[in-house]
């Protein structure tokens, strides 16, 4: 009927109006006044105000960790020493990172908070409120922060686009297809199967770092480019070729950065320091060509460096090589006569 038609348009609009809204929240162009941790639209008679344009996101400040120990040390300093619980974990966490700086970090907040006790009551509570607003959408607890990952998750799953079963299907057969002679526990294995024979010569031609390999092997290395990278005598190979093309410091730089993921914490700021003199500062010995924006993540990172830090220059020295070096590497003389000299052993005799 016409009014259960109006009833559920009622509903539809009541349900859009209260997303719409705790997006606005999620956002911080709004926030509630009184449970300020919880960043969305509640049916009730809760009070919310607009937040003041300073603070919106278009405004695209940048959220830095030296501003939000400023507000935590401030927030310390009003409060006398009284924070939430993941406010003071933030601020132990900040104060043993910045602890080079932390007394001017202690001096701007003791500035601000002088600078607050001078303005009307209204005001300093009405920006307070702002503030806090600000930084609760910039630094959520950590329930906000599952909230909004999962608001984010769910929407990136909307949006990802589906593959067909066929074609997943078939890129399924086709990679079957490509290793099944490369399996041992599927196909021959030559000169035999070292588990099945107890003859161990097949683990001896393919030892890491065999002076002749295999045909079989060598035959990986043009399935992919990350097949021949992850073969420590398929990398050796490669590199031969980079140095006739005088660009062996690419690899050099991707297996640094290998080497600084997979070692231990101790060395890790060493090695960092070491990768940049070497290969991205101005004038490095060894100096790769990367773009602007890349060089700018890379720098901004190494001011904390972690075991990822070179992630976005790695990436960037990879598709270079996979997209120029690595197809007339497949071409070179330097591939072709590695296939000639190539071992193809014999099928093992049974007695």
């Amino acid at each position: 009927s016409s009014a259960a038609g109006k009833f559920l348009l009622i509903c539809l609009l009541s349900l859009e109006a209260r997303s719409f809204g705790s997006m606005l929240v999620a956002l911080g162009y709004i926030y509630p006044l009184q449970d300020h941790k919880r960043l969305v639209i509640k049916p009730d008679a809760s009070l919310y105000r607009f937040q003041t344009p300073y603070f919106w996101p278009t405004q695209q400040w940048p959220v830095e960790d030296t501003d939000y120990a400023i507000y935590l040390a401030k927030r310390n300093i009003r409060k006398k020493g009284i924070l939430e619980l993941h406010e003071q974990e933030q601020y132990n966490r900040l104060h043993k990172w910045m602890n080079h700086k932390w007394d001017f970090i202690v001096m701007q907040a003791k500035e601000q908070y002088r600078a607050a006790k001078e303005r009307k009551k209204p005001d300093r509570v009405v920006f307070e409120c702002q503030e806090r607003a600000y930084w609760v959408v910039h630094r959520p607890p950590l329930s906000c922060l599952l909230c909004f990952f999962q608001m984010i998750f769910t929407q990136q799953s909307i949006m990802r686009p589906r593959v067909k079963s066929s074609v997943s299907i078939g890129a399924l057969v086709k990679y079957c297809t490509t290793y099944y002679s490369h399996d041992p526990f599927l196909s021959k294995c030559l000169p035999s199967n070292p588990w099945l024979t107890d003859d161990v010569t097949f683990w001896t031609l393919n030892r890491l770092n065999a002076e002749v390999p295999s045909k079989m092997r060598v035959e990986r290395w043009t399935f992919s480019f990350g097949e021949l990278l992850s073969d420590p005598r398929g990398r050796d190979d490669f590199r031969l070729f980079l140095k006739k093309e005088f660009s062996s410091e690419n690899l050099a730089f991707w297996e640094s950065c290998e080497d600084l993921k997979w070692g231990t914490a101790a060395t890790m700021r060493g090695k960092a320091e070491q990768i940049y003199k070497t290969f991205l500062a101005r004038g490095a010995p060894r100096w790769i060509n990367i773009d602007g924006k890349t060089m700018e993540i890379t720098v901004s990172g190494l001011r904390h460096p972690h075991r990822y830090v070179l992630d976005a220059a790695q990436t960037h020295i990879y598709m270079l090589m996979k997209k120029d070096k690595y197809g007339r590497y497949i071409k070179s003389p330097v591939f072709k006569d590695t296939m000639k000299k190539a071992i193809c052993p014999e099928e093992h005799k049974f007695s």
